[in-house]
């Protein structure tokens, strides 16, 4: 399993914490508000939270009635600001990596992940692990950077502009050649996990989850306003968001 924890280098930290410091981002206006919208009743529910960074997921899960959450993220640095502006009697923050969460010893009714599956190496076998911490029922719900973003080799997938200077199309590649990528955003050698549409279902459904619903989500009216460019999402897709669950088993003998 890949245990990169780019988030502690600090040129990366700061750069990556000045884009979330900030409201006009693709996280806040696109990513956060559809995860909002297929989250499921969490009252009375235990939450484990996937690269939970700065935590801020968590607070609202104890707010939406959730009785325990436990963060975990490989990141001192994430875990640090979390401890600062999240803390809560019901929250438990842990520094671990997402690939060893068995070792929790604990199952829970909801899994959720924001824009961290992407760093993982091996999906198919941490698929497996997310389902054997989950109670019959649970549910999962994730983002990650959507397939066509992760796609080509060196990271320079981009906009094509007509003479006018409006971006009209998007171009990348290497999109069935599933695997890893190193990239450049904000220091060299990051390294993040290509996998096409299909690899991320058929991985999800062979560990036994069952699909609820899938999202790719665009910019509201509200997110266009704030920030124009924004509108170039409805060109091509940034994120992808799948809801899943682990379904009661039955025992037919009685």
């Amino acid at each position: 399993m890949n245990n990169q924890n780019i988030f502690d280098n600090e040129i990366f930290f700061n750069g990556y914490k000045a884009l979330r410091d900030s409201d006009c981002n693709a996280n806040d206006l696109i990513e956060q508000p559809a995860m909002r919208k297929m989250l499921p009743d969490l009252k009375g529910k235990s939450v484990l939270d996937l690269g939970c960074g700065y935590g801020h997921n968590c607070i609202d899960f104890v707010s939406r009635g959730a009785i325990r959450v436990v963060g975990i993220d490989i990141s001192e640095k994430m875990l640090a600001v979390a401890k600062s502006e999240s803390a809560h009697d019901k929250i438990d923050f842990r520094q671990m990596s997402m690939t060893d969460i068995g070792m929790l010893g604990e199952r829970f009714d909801f899994i959720y992940s924001s824009l961290a599956f992407h760093y993982v190496k091996d999906f198919e076998a941490f698929a497996k692990n997310m389902l054997s911490v989950l109670n019959d029922g649970g549910q999962l719900l994730f983002s990650q950077e959507h397939p066509i973003i992760t796609a080509t080799v060196d990271g320079a997938g981009h906009f094509n502009k007509d003479e006018n200077g409006n971006r009209i199309s998007y171009t990348f590649s290497n999109y069935n050649q599933s695997g890893e990528r190193r990239i450049h955003w904000y220091v060299d050698g990051v390294i993040k996990y290509h996998r096409t549409f299909s690899d991320i279902i058929n991985a999800l459904a062979k560990a036994g989850f069952v699909i609820k619903e899938v999202c790719e989500p665009v910019p509201e009216e509200w997110a266009i306003q704030k920030l124009p460019t924004m509108a170039k999402e409805y060109i091509k897709p940034n994120f992808l968001i799948v809801k899943a669950k682990k379904e009661k088993e039955v025992n037919c003998f009685g």
